[in-house]
Protein backbone atom coordinates (compact mmCIF):
# COMPACT_ATOMS: atom_id res chain seq x y z
CA UNK A 1 0.00 0.00 0.00
CA UNK A 2 2.77 2.37 0.79
CA UNK A 3 6.59 2.85 0.84
CA UNK A 4 7.28 4.85 4.70
CA UNK A 5 9.46 7.36 3.68
CA UNK A 6 12.39 8.04 6.66
CA UNK A 7 11.14 11.54 7.76
CA UNK A 8 7.67 9.27 8.36
CA UNK A 9 9.28 6.25 10.16
CA UNK A 10 9.09 7.57 13.72
CA UNK A 11 5.81 8.82 13.36
CA UNK A 12 4.39 5.26 12.02
CA UNK A 13 6.63 3.51 14.77
CA UNK A 14 4.93 5.30 17.34
CA UNK A 15 1.25 4.87 16.57
CA UNK A 16 0.90 2.60 13.44
CA UNK A 17 -2.35 2.66 11.47
CA UNK A 18 -5.31 1.11 12.27
CA UNK A 19 -5.45 -1.05 8.94
CA UNK A 20 -1.75 -2.60 9.09
CA UNK A 21 -1.78 -5.60 8.15
CA UNK A 22 1.90 -6.56 7.54
CA UNK A 23 4.82 -4.53 7.57
CA UNK A 24 8.37 -4.95 5.84
CA UNK A 25 11.59 -3.73 7.41
CA UNK A 26 14.43 -3.68 4.99
CA UNK A 27 17.76 -1.96 4.46
CA UNK A 28 21.09 -2.00 4.66
CA UNK A 29 21.25 -1.86 8.49
CA UNK A 30 20.51 -5.49 9.80
CA UNK A 31 20.35 -4.64 13.53
CA UNK A 32 17.85 -1.29 12.79
CA UNK A 33 15.63 -3.74 10.66
CA UNK A 34 16.19 -6.04 13.90
CA UNK A 35 15.16 -3.32 16.06
CA UNK A 36 12.44 -1.74 14.46
CA UNK A 37 10.81 -4.96 14.13
CA UNK A 38 10.56 -5.60 17.71
CA UNK A 39 9.52 -2.15 19.01
CA UNK A 40 6.86 -2.50 15.96
CA UNK A 41 5.75 -5.99 17.44
CA UNK A 42 5.76 -4.68 20.99
CA UNK A 43 3.87 -1.82 20.19
CA UNK A 44 1.23 -3.80 18.13
CA UNK A 45 0.66 -6.59 20.64
CA UNK A 46 0.26 -3.70 23.52
CA UNK A 47 -2.92 -2.13 21.46
CA UNK A 48 -4.62 -5.14 21.89
CA UNK A 49 -6.96 -6.25 24.35
CA UNK A 50 -6.04 -8.39 25.93
CA UNK A 51 -2.75 -8.00 24.62
CA UNK A 52 -1.44 -9.67 21.19
CA UNK A 53 1.25 -12.66 21.42
CA UNK A 54 4.09 -12.49 19.58
CA UNK A 55 5.51 -15.01 17.51
CA UNK A 56 8.93 -15.70 15.72
CA UNK A 57 8.92 -18.21 12.89
CA UNK A 58 11.93 -19.48 11.24
CA UNK A 59 11.91 -20.65 7.89
CA UNK A 60 13.54 -23.89 8.45
CA UNK A 61 10.10 -24.63 10.23
CA UNK A 62 7.97 -24.18 6.79
CA UNK A 63 10.16 -27.63 5.47
CA UNK A 64 8.03 -29.80 7.84
CA UNK A 65 4.98 -27.75 7.72
CA UNK A 66 5.05 -25.27 4.84
CA UNK A 67 1.61 -23.81 5.45
CA UNK A 68 2.69 -22.80 8.99
CA UNK A 69 2.70 -18.73 8.51
CA UNK A 70 -0.23 -18.94 6.70
CA UNK A 71 -2.04 -20.85 9.13
CA UNK A 72 -0.65 -18.78 12.86
CA UNK A 73 -1.68 -15.28 10.63
CA UNK A 74 -5.57 -16.93 9.81
CA UNK A 75 -5.69 -18.19 13.41
CA UNK A 76 -6.89 -15.98 15.98
CA UNK A 77 -5.62 -16.81 19.22
CA UNK A 78 -8.11 -18.46 22.42
CA UNK A 79 -6.26 -16.14 25.25
CA UNK A 80 -4.91 -13.57 23.76
CA UNK A 81 -5.22 -10.54 21.76
CA UNK A 82 -4.26 -10.93 17.55
CA UNK A 83 -0.80 -12.65 16.80
CA UNK A 84 2.05 -11.13 15.86
CA UNK A 85 4.26 -12.90 13.50
CA UNK A 86 7.78 -11.97 12.73
CA UNK A 87 9.74 -14.09 9.86
CA UNK A 88 13.03 -13.29 8.22
CA UNK A 89 12.98 -13.46 4.43
CA UNK A 90 14.66 -16.09 2.96
CA UNK A 91 14.83 -19.11 0.52
CA UNK A 92 11.29 -19.85 1.85
CA UNK A 93 9.79 -17.23 3.09
CA UNK A 94 9.33 -15.16 -0.44
CA UNK A 95 7.12 -12.86 -2.62
CA UNK A 96 6.14 -16.52 -3.65
CA UNK A 97 4.78 -17.55 -0.76
CA UNK A 98 3.41 -14.28 0.70
CA UNK A 99 1.53 -13.04 -2.45
CA UNK A 100 -1.92 -15.54 -2.10
CA UNK A 101 -1.67 -15.10 1.89
CA UNK A 102 -1.39 -11.28 2.20
CA UNK A 103 -4.16 -10.99 -1.28
CA UNK A 104 -6.50 -12.23 1.68
CA UNK A 105 -6.02 -9.50 3.82
CA UNK A 106 -7.54 -8.44 6.83
CA UNK A 107 -5.75 -11.28 8.26
CA UNK A 108 -6.40 -12.63 11.66
CA UNK A 109 -2.62 -11.74 12.80
CA UNK A 110 -0.12 -8.97 11.99
CA UNK A 111 2.60 -10.00 10.06
CA UNK A 112 6.37 -8.10 10.13
CA UNK A 113 8.90 -9.12 7.72
CA UNK A 114 12.77 -8.63 7.77
CA UNK A 115 14.99 -8.48 4.88
CA UNK A 116 17.69 -7.29 3.61
CA UNK A 117 18.88 -4.51 0.82
CA UNK A 118 16.26 -4.87 -1.91
CA UNK A 119 16.41 -2.80 -5.09
CA UNK A 120 13.11 -0.82 -6.16
CA UNK A 121 12.24 -3.14 -8.67
CA UNK A 122 12.45 -6.44 -5.95
CA UNK A 123 9.84 -8.63 -5.83
CA UNK A 124 8.99 -8.70 -2.12
CA UNK A 125 9.78 -4.87 -1.80
CA UNK A 126 7.10 -4.32 -4.65
CA UNK A 127 4.67 -6.32 -2.96
CA UNK A 128 4.08 -4.64 0.42
CA UNK A 129 4.23 -1.38 -1.06
CA UNK A 130 1.43 -2.07 -3.75
CA UNK A 131 -0.60 -4.69 -1.61
CA UNK A 132 -3.39 -3.12 -0.04
CA UNK A 133 -2.63 -2.58 4.36
CA UNK A 134 0.84 -3.44 3.49
CA UNK A 135 3.82 -1.38 4.32
CA UNK A 136 7.38 -1.31 3.28
CA UNK A 137 10.42 0.80 5.51
CA UNK A 138 13.14 0.88 5.13
CA UNK A 139 16.26 0.94 7.43
CA UNK A 140 19.40 2.25 6.40
CA UNK A 141 22.46 3.48 8.12
CA UNK A 142 22.25 5.64 10.87
CA UNK A 143 23.56 9.47 9.92
CA UNK A 144 25.76 11.57 12.42
CA UNK A 145 22.16 13.21 14.05
CA UNK A 146 21.06 9.24 13.97
CA UNK A 147 23.50 8.21 16.03
CA UNK A 148 23.56 11.51 18.21
CA UNK A 149 19.68 11.29 19.11
CA UNK A 150 21.24 7.43 20.13
CA UNK A 151 23.80 8.07 22.51
CA UNK A 152 21.29 10.80 24.24
CA UNK A 153 18.56 8.14 24.27
CA UNK A 154 20.88 5.43 25.47
CA UNK A 155 22.94 8.12 28.51
CA UNK A 156 19.89 9.67 29.19
CA UNK A 157 18.07 5.86 30.58
CA UNK A 158 21.09 5.81 32.69
CA UNK A 159 20.89 8.64 34.27
CA UNK A 160 24.80 9.97 32.51
CA UNK A 161 25.76 13.00 30.68
CA UNK A 162 29.06 12.68 27.87
CA UNK A 163 31.27 15.72 27.28
CA UNK A 164 31.89 17.45 23.91
CA UNK A 165 34.90 15.38 23.11
CA UNK A 166 33.86 12.03 24.44
CA UNK A 167 30.88 11.95 22.79
CA UNK A 168 32.45 12.92 19.16
CA UNK A 169 35.18 10.20 19.77
CA UNK A 170 31.73 8.19 20.49
CA UNK A 171 30.23 9.29 17.33
CA UNK A 172 33.54 8.06 15.29
CA UNK A 173 33.43 4.72 16.19
CA UNK A 174 29.43 4.01 15.69
CA UNK A 175 27.31 3.59 12.99
CA UNK A 176 26.12 1.13 10.03
CA UNK A 177 24.41 -1.30 12.61
CA UNK A 178 21.57 0.04 15.13
CA UNK A 179 22.26 -3.07 16.98
CA UNK A 180 26.10 -3.12 17.37
CA UNK A 181 26.12 0.89 18.14
CA UNK A 182 23.13 0.57 20.82
CA UNK A 183 25.38 -2.10 22.63
CA UNK A 184 28.74 -0.13 22.87
CA UNK A 185 26.79 2.88 24.48
CA UNK A 186 25.14 0.67 26.84
CA UNK A 187 27.99 -0.69 27.47
CA UNK A 188 30.47 2.03 28.39
CA UNK A 189 27.73 3.27 30.26
CA UNK A 190 27.58 0.22 32.37
CA UNK A 191 31.17 0.59 33.12
CA UNK A 192 30.79 4.22 33.91
CA UNK A 193 27.62 3.37 35.99
CA UNK A 194 27.42 5.42 39.17
CA UNK A 195 29.36 8.58 38.12
CA UNK A 196 27.57 11.60 36.25
CA UNK A 197 30.09 12.68 33.59
CA UNK A 198 31.88 10.45 30.69
CA UNK A 199 35.16 11.12 29.61
CA UNK A 200 36.94 10.69 26.42
CA UNK A 201 39.54 8.73 28.47
CA UNK A 202 36.66 6.08 28.99
CA UNK A 203 35.33 6.14 25.40
CA UNK A 204 39.23 5.20 24.11
CA UNK A 205 39.13 3.03 26.23
CA UNK A 206 36.11 0.45 26.06
CA UNK A 207 35.10 1.49 22.29
CA UNK A 208 38.51 2.59 20.75
CA UNK A 209 41.06 -0.03 21.62
CA UNK A 210 43.64 -1.48 19.60
CA UNK A 211 41.44 -4.32 18.11
CA UNK A 212 39.25 -1.67 16.94
CA UNK A 213 41.61 0.48 15.38
CA UNK A 214 43.04 -3.19 13.48
CA UNK A 215 39.23 -3.32 12.29
CA UNK A 216 39.59 -0.42 10.60
CA UNK A 217 42.90 -1.01 9.24
CA UNK A 218 41.23 -3.81 7.49
CA UNK A 219 38.22 -1.50 6.01
CA UNK A 220 41.69 0.70 4.43
CA UNK A 221 43.46 -2.33 3.54
CA UNK A 222 40.35 -3.46 1.67
CA UNK A 223 39.19 -0.18 -0.29
CA UNK A 224 43.58 -0.07 -1.35
CA UNK A 225 43.34 -3.96 -2.56
CA UNK A 226 46.13 -4.77 -0.63
CA UNK A 227 44.26 -8.54 0.10
CA UNK A 228 47.51 -10.01 2.25
CA UNK A 229 47.53 -6.83 4.97
CA UNK A 230 43.48 -6.83 4.69
CA UNK A 231 43.82 -11.06 5.32
CA UNK A 232 46.24 -10.26 8.03
CA UNK A 233 45.06 -7.89 10.34
CA UNK A 234 41.62 -9.98 9.70
CA UNK A 235 43.16 -13.01 11.05
CA UNK A 236 44.17 -11.21 13.96
CA UNK A 237 41.51 -9.39 14.55
CA UNK A 238 39.70 -12.74 14.71
CA UNK A 239 41.82 -14.48 17.37
CA UNK A 240 41.83 -11.37 19.58
CA UNK A 241 37.80 -12.45 19.69
CA UNK A 242 36.43 -9.88 17.32
CA UNK A 243 32.81 -10.70 15.73
CA UNK A 244 32.80 -11.01 11.77
CA UNK A 245 29.83 -9.72 12.02
CA UNK A 246 30.93 -6.27 13.37
CA UNK A 247 33.93 -6.37 10.82
CA UNK A 248 31.50 -6.63 8.22
CA UNK A 249 29.73 -3.57 9.55
CA UNK A 250 32.68 -1.83 9.61
CA UNK A 251 33.87 -2.35 5.76
CA UNK A 252 29.81 -1.32 5.26
CA UNK A 253 31.05 2.00 7.22
CA UNK A 254 33.60 2.58 5.38
CA UNK A 255 32.40 2.00 2.16
CA UNK A 256 29.31 4.24 2.82
CA UNK A 257 31.85 7.33 3.65
CA UNK A 258 33.43 6.90 0.04
CA UNK A 259 30.30 6.38 -1.40
CA UNK A 260 29.35 10.09 0.27
CA UNK A 261 32.13 11.71 -0.71
CA UNK A 262 32.49 9.98 -4.34
CA UNK A 263 29.03 10.90 -5.06
CA UNK A 264 29.76 14.62 -3.92
CA UNK A 265 32.57 14.90 -6.27
CA UNK A 266 30.49 13.36 -9.11
CA UNK A 267 28.13 16.05 -8.11
CA UNK A 268 30.46 19.36 -8.92
CA UNK A 269 31.65 19.22 -4.85
CA UNK A 270 36.29 19.71 -4.56
CA UNK A 271 37.19 16.80 -3.51
CA UNK A 272 38.53 18.72 0.15
CA UNK A 273 35.57 20.39 0.28
CA UNK A 274 33.73 17.08 0.55
CA UNK A 275 36.24 15.76 2.82
CA UNK A 276 35.86 18.62 5.32
CA UNK A 277 32.35 17.98 5.08
CA UNK A 278 32.31 14.35 6.99
CA UNK A 279 30.86 14.29 10.38
CA UNK A 280 33.19 12.85 12.62
CA UNK A 281 36.00 14.20 10.15
CA UNK A 282 38.67 12.37 8.73
CA UNK A 283 41.74 12.08 11.04
CA UNK A 284 44.39 13.44 9.12
CA UNK A 285 46.11 10.43 8.79
CA UNK A 286 43.73 9.11 6.85
CA UNK A 287 43.62 11.92 4.38
CA UNK A 288 45.87 11.03 1.72
CA UNK A 289 44.62 7.32 1.50
CA UNK A 290 40.68 7.94 1.53
CA UNK A 291 41.55 10.69 -1.02
CA UNK A 292 43.37 8.22 -3.18
CA UNK A 293 40.23 5.62 -2.85
CA UNK A 294 37.98 8.38 -3.62
CA UNK A 295 39.49 8.94 -7.02
CA UNK A 296 39.84 5.31 -7.72
CA UNK A 297 36.57 4.01 -7.02
CA UNK A 298 33.48 5.08 -9.20
CA UNK A 299 30.04 6.11 -7.96
CA UNK A 300 28.65 2.63 -9.59
CA UNK A 301 31.31 0.03 -8.23
CA UNK A 302 31.10 1.80 -5.01
CA UNK A 303 26.81 1.06 -5.69
CA UNK A 304 28.31 -2.55 -6.26
CA UNK A 305 30.62 -3.23 -3.42
CA UNK A 306 27.51 -2.05 -0.87
CA UNK A 307 25.03 -4.42 -2.34
CA UNK A 308 27.59 -6.87 -1.65
CA UNK A 309 28.36 -6.05 1.71
CA UNK A 310 24.48 -5.54 2.73
CA UNK A 311 24.38 -9.09 1.14
CA UNK A 312 27.19 -10.52 3.21
CA UNK A 313 25.48 -8.89 6.38
CA UNK A 314 22.63 -10.61 5.57
CA UNK A 315 23.91 -13.80 5.20
CA UNK A 316 26.04 -13.66 7.86
CA UNK A 317 23.07 -12.57 10.26
CA UNK A 318 20.91 -15.55 8.90
CA UNK A 319 24.07 -18.02 8.93
CA UNK A 320 25.88 -17.26 12.68
CA UNK A 321 28.19 -20.65 12.09
CA UNK A 322 29.53 -19.45 8.94
CA UNK A 323 30.16 -15.82 9.37
CA UNK A 324 34.04 -16.17 9.74
CA UNK A 325 33.85 -17.39 5.81
CA UNK A 326 31.58 -15.03 4.49
CA UNK A 327 33.93 -11.92 5.91
CA UNK A 328 36.64 -13.44 4.37
CA UNK A 329 35.01 -13.82 0.99
CA UNK A 330 33.63 -10.84 0.90
CA UNK A 331 37.41 -9.15 2.36
CA UNK A 332 38.45 -11.22 -0.96
CA UNK A 333 36.12 -9.97 -3.29
CA UNK A 334 36.43 -5.86 -2.02
CA UNK A 335 39.73 -6.61 -2.31
CA UNK A 336 40.01 -7.59 -5.95
CA UNK A 337 37.03 -4.94 -7.03
CA UNK A 338 39.20 -2.50 -5.46
CA UNK A 339 42.22 -4.02 -7.38
CA UNK A 340 40.28 -3.57 -10.96
CA UNK A 341 39.07 -0.07 -9.30
CA UNK A 342 42.87 1.36 -9.15
CA UNK A 343 43.86 -0.34 -12.56
CA UNK A 344 41.16 1.04 -14.68
CA UNK A 345 41.63 4.95 -12.45
CA UNK A 346 45.14 4.68 -13.90
CA UNK A 347 43.85 4.27 -17.62
CA UNK A 348 41.84 7.51 -16.93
Amino acid sequence: MAAVKPQQTAAFMKAPPADLAAVLFHGSDPGLVSERSATLARVLASRENPPGEILKIDETELDDDTGLLETELQTRPMFSGRRIVRAIAGRKISAQLLKPILASVPLEGLLIVEAGNLKADDTLRALFEKQASCYAIPCYPDTAADIDELISDVLTSFKLKIDGDARDLLQSRLGADRALSRSEIEKLALYCLGRQQITFEDVDMLVGDAAGLAVERIAEAVADGRTKNALGDFGRAMASGENAQMIIGVLQRYFLKLHRVRSDVDAGQRLDDALKSLRPPLFFKQKDLFSRQVRSWSRSQLDQALRRIAEAAKTARLSSNLEDVIAERLILALSSMAAISAAAASRR
